[in-house]
C-alpha cells in the first residue's frame, strides 16, 4: 500500500496505527504539563514507515505527531558547561535499544513489563497546585507552601502495566525508600498481578538510575531478593534508564502527567481527595489506575552488609551489567 503525501481520510487511521506502535519504544513526556516527545526524528520516522509499506513524507509525519500530542522543542542556552566527563551517548542509546527490545521480548511472551518511578510528594492541606480549572471562581488556598502548615504530605509511588495500560499507586505518609517501593511491588502482585499474570515466572522492571530504586541502592536489590524473589518464587528483571533520562521511563508520561492534569488547580485538602483524583484519571486510551494509602513508617538510611549482598542472586547482564540485572528466587 501507497500513500500519497496527503493521505485520503480513510488512510490516516491505517497510519496512525503504525505510527503509534512505532513511537511505542522512543517516546518521552512531561509529568507535569502532558508534552511528549520522541528522540526520533521525522526524516527516521518517514524512512522506517516504509517497512509497513507506508510512503509519507516528514512534513506528513510532523502534522501526524503533532496530532498526537508530541510536541516540538528548541535548544534553550540558559547553563554553563559543566566540568564533568560528557554523557557516553552511543552507550545511552545503545540502553534505549536494549530496553526497547527486552520490552518486545518480554510482551511476545506475556510477561508483566512494569514501569516505576516515585513522583514528587505533595503537601496535604489548602495548598497552591497548578494548573487550571472550570469554575465559578478561584479556590482560596494558603499564600505560602510552608509544610509546617500541612495535615501530611503524600508520596505517589507509581507502577504502570504498560501492556494493560494500566496504573498501580501507593501513597506514602513516611518516606521514600526502597522497602515502600517493593512494598507497592507487593500490593500491586496481590491485588492485580497473580490474576491478570497468572503463569508469570518474571516480571520486567523498568527504572530511573536513581531514587529509592536506583541502580545503586543496595537496599533497593536486597529487597527485592528477599520480599519478591524469594517470598513469591518469581524472577525479576531490571533495566535503568540512563542518567538524565527519566521522562523516557514511561510511567512519566504514560500515568503521572495525566494524574498531575487531573488534579490541576485543585488543593489537595485530605489523603482522600488525593486517592480520589488518582483513581478517577483516565484517557482516551482508556488508561485506569488503581490507588491505596501507605501509612506505615519506613526507617531511611538503612546499610545492606556485604554478607547481605552476597545472598542476592544477582546477574548482570551483557549489556551495561550495572544498569540491567536480574534477580533469581532463591534455590529449592
Amino acid at each position: 500500500m501507497a500513500v500519497a503525501d496527503a493521505p485520503p481520510q480513510k488512510k490516516t487511521p491505517e497510519i496512525l496505527t503504525h505510527l503509534v506502535e512505532l513511537m511505542k519504544y522512543h517516546t518521552a513526556g512531561d509529568p507535569v504539563r502532558g508534552y511528549k516527545w520522541s528522540r526520533k526524528s521525522t526524516y527516521t520516522i518517514a524512512r522506517e514507515l516504509k517497512h509497513f509499506n507506508i510512503t509519507v513524507c516528514p512534513r506528513t509525519v510532523g502534522r501526524l505527531l503533532k496530532a498526537q500530542g508530541y510536541s516540538l522543542r528548541k535548544n534553550r542556552k540558559s547553563i554553563e558547561a559543566p566540568a564533568a566527563k560528557p554523557p557516553d551517548r552511543k552507550r545511552r542509546n545503545r540502553q534505549f535499544l536494549y530496553i526497547a527490545r527486552q520490552r518486545r521480548l518480554h510482551e511476545a511472551r506475556q510477561m508483566p513489563v512494569l514501569s516505576i518511578d516515585t513522583k514528587n510528594r505533595e503537601l496535604i492541606g489548602q495548598f497552591y497546585q497548578d494548573g487550571l480549572a472550570w469554575g465559578r471562581q478561584s479556590t482560596p488556598v494558603f499564600d505560602h507552601d510552608f509544610p509546617s502548615m500541612a495535615k501530611g504530605f503524600g508520596i505517589p509511588h507509581g507502577i504502570y502495566d504498560t501492556g494493560r495500560n494500566a496504573g498501580f499507586i501507593s501513597v506514602g505518609t513516611s518516606s521514600d525508600t526502597a522497602e515502600f517501593a517493593v512494598d507497592n511491588l507487593l500490593a500491586w502482585w496481590r491485588q492485580v498481578g497473580q490474576s491478570a499474570y497468572p503463569h508469570a515466572n518474571e516480571i520486567l522492571l523498568l527504572a530511573d538510575c536513581g531514587g529509592s530504586n536506583g541502580y545503586r541502592t543496595r537496599l533497593w536489590k536486597q529487597q527485592l531478593q528477599e520480599r519478591f524473589c524469594n517470598a513469591l518464587g518469581i524472577a525479576v528483571r531490571v533495566c535503568h534508564y540512563p542518567p538524565g533520562a527519566s521522562k523516557w521511563n514511561p510511567v512519566e508520561h504514560r500515568l503521572f502527567a495525566f494524574i498531575a492534569r487531573n488534579w490541576a488547580a485543585v488543593p489537595l485538602d485530605s489523603y482522600q481527595t488525593m486517592l480520589n483524583y488518582i483513581r478517577t484519571t483516565t484517557t482516551q486510551s482508556g488508561l485506569t489506575v488503581q490507588a491505596r494509602l501507605n501509612r506505615k513508617k519506613y526507617q531511611r538510611g538503612i546499610e545492606v552488609s556485604r554478607a547481605q549482598m552476597q545472598r542476592v542472586r544477582l546477574t548482570g547482564h551483557t549489556a551495561n551489567p550495572e544498569w540491567n540485572y536480574s534477580i533469581a528466587p532463591a534455590a529449592g
